[in-house]
C-alpha cells in the first residue's frame, strides 16, 4: 500500500499494526509529518511531494491511497498527482474536498484554508477522467 499524502502516518501505522506481514510505504511533502510517525512505519516514508513524478514503478503497489490531499493542488499540478497515482498503483481510492451547492462551496473555501482547487465532483471527475485514474474515490463535503 502506498499512501500518497501519508502525513504523521497515522492509517499506515494502524493497518500494519492489522496486518504486520503488510509492505507500507508512505509520502508526504512535511518532513514534520514523518518525523512524528511511529516507529513502526517511520522507516516506510519519504519525503517527497506528489506533485512531481514520484520513483515506483509502474503498478508497484497493489494500493494506491491518498485521503484529503488532491484538492490542496493546483489544476496543473493535480495532472502530475493524479497520473502518477494510475501509475504506480494497480488499485486506488482518492479522497478529496468538494461541494454540490454554493453553500458547501463557501463553507469549503471558509474552512480548508490550504485547498487549491475548489472543484464539484462532475470536475473531479473530469480530470480523473483526463489524467487516467480509474480507481475508486470519495468526496467530502461541508454541509
Amino acid at each position: 500500500i502506498l499512501d500518497i499524502g501519508c502525513g504523521k502516518a497515522f492509517l499506515l501505522h494502524e493497518i500494519k499494526s492489522i496486518i504486520p506481514k503488510i509492505k507500507v510505504t508512505g509520502i508526504d511533502v512535511s518532513n514534520h509529518g514523518i518525523n512524528c510517525a511511529t516507529d513502526l512505519v517511520r522507516h516506510s516514508l519519504f519525503e517527497m511531494d506528489a506533485r512531481s513524478s514520484i520513483p515506483f514503478k509502474d503498478n508497484e503497489f497493489d494500493l494506491v491511497i491518498s485521503l484529503g490531499t488532491f484538492h490542496n493542488f493546483k489544476l496543473q499540478e493535480l495532472r502530475v498527482a493524479i497520473a502518477e497515482t494510475a501509475r504506480v498503483g494497480k488499485n486506488g481510492y482518492i479522497m478529496v474536498e468538494s461541494y454540490r451547492s454554493n453553500d458547501e462551496l463557501f463553507n469549503l473555501q471558509c474552512w480548508a484554508l490550504t485547498a487549491k482547487s475548489f472543484l464539484d465532483p462532475e470536475e473531479w471527475l473530469f480530470l480523473f477522467d483526463t489524467f487516467g485514474y480509474s480507481g475508486d474515490y470519495e468526496f467530502i463535503y461541508f454541509k
